[in-house]
């Protein structure tokens, strides 16, 4: 049997690893993420690749640091055929990479060599690309920069946010992955460099790019939206409260009032100006402390207290 050492954290990555162990690849470790507390109860919670692998009955490592640790010298003992790491989100040491029998590859979530970096998907949805894609790559010392194995597309549609395209996109990972190695194990996949003119980057979003802005299109708001969305949201400040932005839908009309004013309200609607003249409709919203809640339920509650012409987004 060919072994695997396998590293990856979030759902995305349990797709790829569940297609290994059913494809009857020998996986003889699993290191992922170490586990967090999360919630206001702040409640230890695995990640899903170590849920998985237990699952499966894998031996599973959780390292803060990979590099230097106890973890990376058993990892290298094995000398196994292959790493495959799918969303780990640590740099592996050269030594680790070079320890592997056959090859080090990685399941990137990208039209490499666009978006290399911890975010790719949450970027495609941001800038409204037509298509998500996944990327085969052997790993090197340099961030996503090896060369390309083999690449496959989905399109992205406005219905998209990063939670279903990373959806999507993972079963197309999977199935990439596993009509890869059955060529590098022959030796004879092709391989591709990088065009370096042609490399964009998706570094982590910030804390700071959290905040929509409303000079931006709505267009763009509602791309900002979709790719915050299901993990983080964005925020404004409504009327001096922090409140989170988890939907809306650009509207076609147009307006002459500033970014952030109220066109109109009712007990159904929550429309507001954004950047350049465009419009946009509040579907869903979540007050600081509250739940979130469809545009209904906040117009009947706290949204009565706006009128028409009131800025009510800083």
């Amino acid at each position: 049997m060919t072994s695997v050492i396998f590293m990856g954290t979030p759902d995305f990555a349990v797709t790829v690893l569940d297609g290994l162990v059913g494809a009857g690849y020998d996986v003889q470790l699993v290191i992922t993420q170490p586990d967090r507390r999360v919630g206001r109860k702040q409640v230890l919670q695995q990640t899903p690749v170590k849920q998985a692998a237990l699952r499966h009955n894998l031996h599973v490592l959780q390292p803060e640091k990979l590099s230097g640790s106890p973890e990376l010298d058993e990892a290298i003992g094995l000398h196994a055929d292959f790493i495959v790491t799918a969303a780990y989100g640590q740099f592996l040491p050269t030594k680790f990479l070079k320890s592997v029998k056959i090859a080090a590859v990685n399941v990137h979530g990208s039209l490499l060599p666009k978006y290399r970096g911890g975010a790719p998907i949450q970027y495609a949805v941001i800038n409204g690309d037509a298509e998500v894609g996944v990327t085969i790559i052997e790993m090197v010392k340099k961030m996503d920069a090896g060369d390309m194995f083999s690449q496959a597309a989905i399109p992205l549609t406005r219905d998209d946010d990063t939670g279903t395209a990373f959806a999507r996109l993972a079963p197309v990972g999977r199935d990439l992955l596993l009509r890869t190695l059955p060529d590098l194990i022959a030796g004879t996949a092709t391989r591709t460099p990088q065009p370096e003119d042609l490399v964009t980057f998706s570094p982590t979003i910030s804390k700071d790019q959290e905040h929509l802005d409303f000079t931006l299109t709505a267009t763009q708001i509602d791309q900002w939206v979709r790719g915050l969305r299901p993990a983080v949201g964005g925020w404004v400040n409504l009327v001096g409260q922090r409140t989170k932005i988890w939907a809306v839908t650009p509207l076609t009309e147009t307006t002459t009032a500033a970014p952030g004013t109220l066109v109109r309200s009712g007990k159904h609607e929550f429309v507001l100006a954004a950047g350049n003249g465009t419009v946009l409709a509040v579907d869903k919203l979540q007050p600081a402390g509250k739940a979130i809640q469809d545009v209904t339920a906040y117009m009947n509650g706290f949204g009565r207290k706006f009128a028409a012409g009131d800025k009510v987004i800083d």
